[in-house]
C-alpha cells in the first residue's frame, strides 16, 4: 500500500534593501515574483509590494515599531512561516535592509530549523551602505578611516564607561543603528570622553527614499546645533571624519519633509490574528 509523502513548502529570507525599490537585488526579485507567501516587515518599500509581486501572492505584514508601542509579537511571525511552509507553500520572509545586520533573523532561523523546514537567506543592501551612498559618505574614505563599525544605542544601559572611552578614540566609522531617540546621549557620552575635534555626526533620515533627509554637524558643535531634534523613522546615524565629507559630496538633495515614506504599525497584532492559520 502506498502512502503519500506530505509536501513541505521552503521559507526564504530576504534582504528588500533600505528604501529604493531599485536596490533590491535581482535574486530577490525572482523569489518574490515566485512567492506564494510574503510574509513582510515595515521597512519594505510599497513600490515593491505593488510592483513586484504577482496579484495573487498573500501578503503578510507583520511590522514592528517599539517606538509606537505597535509591534508584531516574534512567536507570531514564526507562527505564520511554519504554518504556511507546512500547507507546502513558497514563502519569502521580506526584511528591510539586509537580513543579516540588526535583524531577528536568529530566532526565525532557529525556528524553522527545530519544524525541519527548508530555508534560504538571500542577502540585501543593508541600510549603513545605502544611507552612506545616498548621502555622499564613503565609508572607509582613504586617509579618513580603514574600519566600520555598527552599532546601535538603543539600550544606552548596558554600555560601560570602558566601551563610550574606546569609542570616542577609536580612527573608525560608527554607524549606528536605531539610536536616534538617544542621540543626544549618545554624542554627550562621546564629547564627555574626548571624542576629537574633526569628527562628524551625520544623521540619515529616510535614507534612499523620497523622503531622505540629511542633518550633519561637527560632533562637539551637536548638542548646540540640533539638541533635541526629532528624526523620523527609520534614521541612521555615521559617526567619524568621513560624516563631515557629506558636505562636499552629498548628492542627492534633501527632500524630506517629515512624513513617513513607510506607513507606521496601526495596532500591534489585531491585523494579523485575523489572518493566522487555521490548524
Amino acid at each position: 500500500m502506498m502512502h503519500s509523502v506530505k509536501h513541505i513548502g521552503k521559507v526564504f529570507l530576504v534582504g528588500a534593501g533600505p528604501g529604493d525599490p531599485e536596490l533590491l537585488t535581482l535574486k530577490a526579485l525572482r523569489h518574490l515574483q515566485a512567492a506564494d507567501v510574503v510574509i513582510v516587515d515595515r521597512l519594505v518599500s510599497p513600490v515593491v509590494l505593488s510592483d513586484y509581486i504577482r496579484p495573487e501572492t498573500l501578503v503578510i505584514p507583520v511590522g514592528k515599531q517599539c517606538s509606537s508601542g505597535a509591534s508584531t509579537p516574534q512567536a507570531d511571525i514564526n507562527e505564520l512561516l511554519v504554518g504556511y511552509a507546512l500547507q507546502g507553500k513558497r514563502v519569502v520572509r521580506l526584511k528591510g535592509g539586509d537580513v543579516s545586520i540588526f535583524s531577528n533573523i536568529l530566532d526565525e532561523l532557529q525556528t524553522l530549523v527545530r519544524h525541519g523546514i527548508p530555508y534560504e537567506l538571500v542577502p540585501g543592501v543593508t541600510a549603513a551602505l545605502g544611507a552612506a551612498a545616498y548621502a555622499g559618505i564613503p565609508l572607509t574614505a582613504r586617509g579618513y578611516s580603514t574600519a566600520v563599525r555598527f552599532l546601535t544605542a538603543y539600550r544606552n544601559d548596558l554600555l560601560d564607561a570602558g566601551y563610550w572611552q574606546e569609542l570616542a578614540r577609536t580612527e573608525d566609522t560608527l554607524v549606528f543603528y536605531m539610536s536616534s531617540q538617544p542621540l543626544d546621549a549618545l554624542v554627550g557620552q562621546l564629547v564627555q570622553y574626548g571624542i576629537a575635534e574633526d569628527r562628524w555626526v551625520a544623521v540619515i533620515e529616510q535614507a534612499t527614499t523620497p523622503q531622505q533627509r540629511v542633518t550633519a554637524h561637527p560632533v562637539r558643535e551637536w548638542l548646540a546645533a540640533a539638541q533635541g531634534h526629532s528624526f523620523a523613522s527609520p534614521s541612521l546615524i555615521v559617526i567619524g571624519k568621513v560624516a563631515a565629507l557629506h558636505t562636499a559630496f552629498g548628492w542627492k538633495a534633501d527632500s524630506g519633509n517629515g512624513e513617513l515614506y513607510f506607513p507606521p504599525v496601526d495596532s500591534p497584532a489585531d491585523q494579523l490574528l485575523k489572518k493566522k492559520l487555521v490548524c
